[in-house]
C-alpha cells in the first residue's frame, strides 16, 4: 500500500469532499519557492501554501532555528512560566507593530487569534461594567473556522449548518466606490446605539472572498468614528500581514491605529502553527486587578510554544534583512505590470493587485461563487504545468513567497495568458 492509499484509508482532508475528487498529491520535500512529488517532479508554489509561506519551503534560517530549540526545550506551560524565544518573539513584534501596541498574547492560529480578540473586547467591557453585546463586521468576512471567528464572518453556505449556534452580529456592507457614503453612514447609526463592543475586518483586502480590496481612506474614517466612541478596532491581519500588502502591516496604509491585531500565517514564515493577538495599554487597565473575576481567564496547552516561537524569531530576522523589503517590493511592481497589461481583457471580469497580492477574477455563465464550476478548468489547468494555483470559485490570485524570482513569475504569468487564449 503506497503513501496516497493509507492517507485515503486514514485523513480527512480540510475543504474536500469525500466523495468525487482526485486523490491529493503525495509531497516528498519543499525548496524554495517549489513543492516536490515522491517521483522529483517540481510544483511552483504561487499561493504560499494557503499564504503562510514568506521565505520559501524548508529554508535554512528557520531549519535551524527550529533544530536548535527542539534540542533545548520543546515546550512548558506558558502559565507562570516563560522562555527567551516568546520573550524575544515579543520584543520583535512590538518593535514593529504600531506604537500604540502594548502587550502580546499568544495562541495556536488564525482562528484562534480572532477568538481571543473578540473575548478580550467582550471582556473589556464587562470589567468595566459596561456590557456592549454586538459587534460590527464587513460583509463577506472571513475570519476562521472556529465558532466566535465563523460569527463575524460571511454568513453563507460554509456557515449555514451553524446558523443557529453564531451570536448575533451587525454587518456593514462591502465598501465599493460606489456605496461608501452610505456604509459610512450606516457604520455611524450602529456605533451611536453605543451597543457596539467592537469593530473587527480585514484591513484593505478581504482574503477568502476573493481578495476583494477596499478604500484604506474609508477605512480610516471608520476607525476614527468608532475610537471617538470608545469602540474598540479589532484588525484581523492574518493573511496580510508581513509584507503582503507591500508594507509590514495592511494598517500602516492607515492613519489611524486599530486597538487589537490579530496575527498568524507568516508569523513563523510558514514553518509551525502560532496565533498572537496585541493590544493596546488602554484594553490592559481594564484587565488589571486583583480581583481574579477580572482575568483574562483564556489560554491553550500550546501557547507560546518554544520551537513555533524560534521559527518566528527566524522569519522575522529574514523579513527584516533589506534584500526581503527589496522582493517585496520587486514582486509588487511585477504584479502592477501584469495588472496594467490586462485590464480590459475581454474574458476578465475584473484584475486587481496590492503588494504581492495579484488577483483575477474571470467572467463564466454559471455560478461566480467559490462553488462555480470553472475551479475545475482552472485548478488542473495550472496544475498540469507545474503551478500550484487553488481557485476561489472563478478567481484565481498569487501570494508567492518572497523568494520567487522574476522567472519564475513570468511562468506564472505566461500560464494565465495562455489560459486566456484558450476558446
Amino acid at each position: 500500500m503506497n503513501w496516497i492509499e493509507r492517507d485515503k484509508k486514514s485523513i480527512w482532508h480540510p475543504f474536500t469532499p469525500l466523495l468525487g475528487v482526485d486523490d491529493p498529491l503525495y509531497i516528498e520535500s519543499g525548496e524554495g519557492a517549489y513543492l516536490i512529488t515522491e517521483d522529483g517532479s517540481k510544483i511552483l508554489d504561487a499561493v504560499s501554501s494557503w499564504w503562510v509561506n514568506l521565505h520559501g519551503h524548508a529554508h535554512p534560517h528557520i531549519t535551524k532555528a527550529i533544530a536548535r530549540q527542539a534540542n533545548a526545550l520543546e515546550h512548558v506551560i506558558f502559565a507562570g512560566f516563560s522562555h527567551k524565544p516568546a520573550i524575544t518573539l515579543a520584543e520583535n513584534l512590538l518593535s514593529i507593530l504600531p506604537g500604540n501596541q502594548d502587550k502580546i498574547f499568544y495562541s495556536d492560529n488564525g482562528s484562534t487569534a480572532v477568538e481571543v480578540a473578540l473575548k478580550m473586547s467582550f471582556q473589556y467591557w464587562y470589567n468595566k461594567n459596561d456590557i456592549r453585546p454586538k459587534v460590527i463586521a464587513i460583509d463577506g468576512a472571513y475570519h476562521g473556522d472556529t465558532f466566535g471567528a465563523m460569527s463575524v464572518g460571511e454568513r453563507g453556505d460554509f456557515t449555514k449548518p451553524f446558523t443557529k449556534h453564531l451570536f448575533d452580529v451587525e454587518f456593514i456592507d462591502f465598501p465599493t466606490a460606489d456605496n461608501e457614503a452610505e456604509v459610512l453612514k450606516h457604520f455611524k447609526s450602529l456605533i451611536d446605539t453605543q451597543e457596539i463592543a467592537s469593530f473587527i475586518f480585514e484591513p484593505i483586502v478581504q482574503g477568502a472572498a476573493g481578495m476583494r480590496m477596499y478604500s484604506a481612506e474609508l477605512l480610516d474614517q471608520l476607525i476614527a468614528y468608532a475610537q471617538k466612541n470608545q469602540v474598540l478596532c479589532i484588525t484581523d491581519e492574518v493573511m496580510t500581514g508581513f509584507g503582503r500588502t507591500g508594507k509590514l502591516f495592511a494598517c500602516d496604509h492607515l492613519q489611524n491605529k486599530p486597538d487589537i491585531f490579530c496575527l498568524s500565517k507568516g508569523l513563523t514564515g510558514g514553518a509551525m502553527a502560532l496565533g498572537v493577538t496585541s493590544c493596546t495599554e488602554k484594553i490592559l487597565n481594564a484587565f488589571k486587578s486583583e480581583d481574579l473575576y477580572k482575568t483574562f481567564l483564556h489560554g491553550h496547552s500550546f501557547t507560546a510554544n518554544p520551537i513555533a516561537c524560534a521559527a518566528a524569531n527566524a522569519s522575522f530576522d529574514l523579513l527584516m534583512e533589506e534584500s526581503c523589503m527589496q522582493n517585496i517590493e520587486r514582486i509588487s511592481d511585477k504584479h502592477k505590470t501584469f495588472r496594467d497589461k490586462h485590464t480590459g481583457n475581454s474574458k476578465i471580469r475584473d484584475i486587481r493587485s496590492k503588494g504581492t497580492i495579484l488577483a483575477l477574477e474571470f467572467y463564466t455563465d454559471k455560478d461566480s461563487s467559490y462553488f462555480s464550476e470553472m475551479r475545475n478548468k482552472l485548478y488542473p489547468f495550472f496544475l498540469n504545468k507545474g503551478i500550484l494555483l487553488r481557485p476561489l470559485g472563478n478567481l484565481i490570485y498569487l501570494i508567492p513567497p518572497y523568494i520567487i524570482t522574476n522567472e519564475e513569475l513570468d511562468k506564472i504569468y505566461s500560464a494565465i495568458e495562455e489560459f486566456l487564449s484558450l476558446d
